[in-house]
């Protein structure tokens, strides 16, 4: 898990595909290599992942095949 300090430091983006009638309903991103980082949009200042590059990848790439 990523300390709060480097949290706050991180550039959110939202997702492209997150197209919702809510705003809010979004997965944000912020990349900080050697690490991805994934939140929900409503829960900014909640827990989030913290994933390697690797792990990220596979996961578009099966999310993409739905």
């Amino acid at each position: 898990m990523t300390s709060a300090e480097e949290a706050a430091g991180l550039q959110w983006r939202r997702s492209s595909y997150s197209d919702s009638s809510n705003g809010n309903d979004c997965v944000e991103v912020a990349t900080a290599p050697p690490r991805v980082h994934v939140r929900d949009s409503k829960r900014p200042d909640g827990a989030h992942l913290t994933l390697a590059p690797s792990t990220w990848s596979a996961f578009l790439t099966f999310a993409a095949q739905g």
